[in-house]
C-alpha cells in the first residue's frame, strides 16, 4: 500500500467513524435522510460515486486526481444523476409492484415489505431487472456523455456549463465497449444482482447502498476504459 492510499483510507475512516461511535450523529443522518431524501441523494452520489471514479483513475494512472480530471464537475454531475436514480427507485418500485399485481401476483408489495423469503427476493429481483434493463442503459450513456464533455473542457467547472455537443460526443463513444462490456456484462452479472439486494433493504437505506455501489461503478468504468484503450 502506498503512502497516498494509506492517507485516503485514513480520511475515509475518520469521516465514517462518527456514525459508528456517536449514536446522535447516526440518528441525525437517518432523520435528515427521511425528511430530505432528494437532497441526501444528491450529496451521497456526489461524494461516493465521485470517489469511485477517483479510485478508477487510481487504477488506470496511479493517481486519485490529475489535471483535467475535474473532481468538482464530476461531483456535480453525479449529484444530479443521484436525483434521477432516487426517482427511478421510486418509480420502478411502485410500477413493478403494480405490474406484478396486474399479472396476478397478489400482494407483491406486502411480500417486499415482509420478512426475507423466496417471494420477497423474486419481487426485489423483478424490480431490479426492470430498473436496470430500462433506466440503467440511458443513465450510463448520459454519464458517459457528461464524462466526455468534462474531459473535452479540461475538467473545469466553467467548462461543465458550456453547451454539451451530444451528437458529436455520441459519434465518438466506443459503442463496442459500451454494449459488449458495460451493458451486456455489468448489467446482468453485477447490477441486477446488486440492486436485488438494494430492494431487499429498508427504503431509507436503498439510495445509500446504491451510492456505495457507485464506488464499484468507478472501478467498472476504469476497467471499461482500459479495455477500450486496448482495442
Amino acid at each position: 500500500m502506498s503512502r497516498k492510499d494509506f492517507l485516503v483510507l485514513t480520511i475515509v475512516a475518520l469521516v465514517l467513524l462518527p456514525f459508528f461511535i456517536f449514536p446522535p450523529v447516526y440518528k441525525a443522518y437517518v432523520d435528515f435522510n427521511a425528511s430530505h431524501g432528494m437532497v441526501m441523494s444528491f450529496i451521497k452520489f456526489a461524494i461516493l460515486a465521485t470517489f469511485g471514479e477517483m479510485i478508477g483513475l487510481r487504477i488506470r494512472t496511479g493517481n486519485y486526481n490529475q489535471p483535467g480530471f475535474g473532481i468538482m464537475p464530476r461531483a456535480i454531475v453525479w449529484g444530479f444523476l443521484g436525483l434521477t436514480i432516487n426517482m427511478a427507485f421510486i418509480i420502478f418500485n411502485t410500477g413493478t409492484v403494480s405490474f406484478l399485481n396486474y399479472m396476478g401476483v397478489d400482494n407483491a408489495g406486502r411480500m417486499l415489505a415482509g420478512d426475507l423469503s423466496v417471494a420477497k427476493v423474486l419481487v426485489a429481483f423483478s424490480i431490479s431487472s426492470a430498473l436496470n434493463l430500462i433506466y440503467a442503459p440511458v443513465m450510463m450513456t448520459l454519464h458517459k456523455i457528461t464524462d466526455t464533455h468534462i474531459d473535452d473542457n479540461g475538467g473545469t467547472i466553467g467548462g461543465l456549463f458550456r453547451p454539451v455537443k451530444v451528437g458529436s460526443i455520441m459519434a465518438r463513444l466506443n459503442w463496442h465497449i459500451q454494449w459488449n462490456f458495460v451493458f451486456k456484462k455489468t448489467i446482468p452479472f453485477f447490477w441486477i444482482p446488486a440492486h436485488t439486494i438494494t430492494f431487499l433493504l429498508p427504503a431509507d437505506f436503498r439510495v445509500l447502498f446504491a451510492a456505495v455501489l457507485g464506488i464499484v461503478l468507478g472501478v467498472l468504468l476504469s476497467v471499461a476504459a482500459l479495455r477500450g484503450a486496448n482495442k
